[in-house]
């Protein structure tokens, strides 16, 4: 049978670039969050010398209209027109590159793991490198909403209102994550932390995209919605994020 032609093998699609890393002498593979086609493995070649028509559109955290080829373990860009420029922004604060840092490695894990989910989880990572560019929310905020809502879209969504177990009705004041939330007296495991009430109200707001509240929480309430998004986070994803610990709170 002969090999699919050039034209056959060729598509196009937005895409968020997660990580990339060096091939060679001038070439990049690129860790892509597609908006159709999930996560996608790409080699981009020449990138990495001065005459690349391309290749700052090709930095983590930018938004580009790609063009690429469908090979045997890796695809082949071979066009991309920016969309979303957010890398130079983001890079210009240290605490909104980390944040980012957090978020493209979140995003890498479950659309990885997940690939029904893609587009979805494409959509909120744009949304939320968007945010972090226009300095539209404290940093650390966009970042746990982003979390909690990746990983709901991913179907571990959290409850902060009812019994993450049995469902009685809230507010409860145990939270336990691997049970999924906020629980019961009864349904409490032993040793499970007990939020502020406050600190469960942001989570809420978190969740739901309410950043009146989330905006004006108090610095310890973020801090200690900020362990429990990270716990739950570790808990599903079943390990830890390596740039969650370099991720600076107020």
């Amino acid at each position: 049978m002969a090999n699919p032609s050039f034209a056959a093998r060729s598509y196009r699609d937005d895409a968020v670039v997660l990580r990339t890393h060096k091939l060679g002498e001038a070439d990049r593979i690129i860790i892509l969050l597609t908006k159709h086609h999930g996560q996608v493995r790409a080699v981009a070649k020449g990138v990495r010398r001065t005459s690349s028509r391309f290749g700052a559109r090709l930095e983590p955290f930018m938004v580009a209209d790609l063009q690429l080829v469908s090979g045997r373990s890796l695809d082949v860009v071979t066009q991309a027109v920016a969309k979303g420029a957010y890398g130079t922004a983001i890079a210009s604060d240290y605490t909104s590159y980390t944040a980012a840092a957090a978020m493209v490695e979140t995003a890498e894990k479950l659309s990885d793991a997940d690939a029904d989910s893609g587009t979805a989880q494409y959509n909120l990572l744009v949304g939320a490198l968007a945010s972090l560019s226009r300095a539209a929310h404290p940093p650390e905020l966009i970042l746990d909403s982003y979390l909690l809502r990746a990983l709901a879209t991913g179907g571990w969504a959290p409850s902060f209102t009812d019994c993450a177990r049995c469902g009685a009705p809230g507010p409860h004041a145990a939270f336990s994550a691997p049970l999924g939330g906020m629980v019961c007296g009864d349904c409490r495991p032993p040793g499970s932390p007990a939020p502020a009430p406050e600190t469960v109200g942001l989570l809420g707001a978190l969740l739901t995209g309410d950043w009146t509240t989330a905006d004006a929480s108090d610095g310890v309430h973020r801090r200690e919605a900020a362990g429990l998004v990270a716990s739950y986070l570790q808990w599903h994803l079943e390990r830890s994020l390596k740039s969650l610990k370099h991720v600076e709170r107020s």
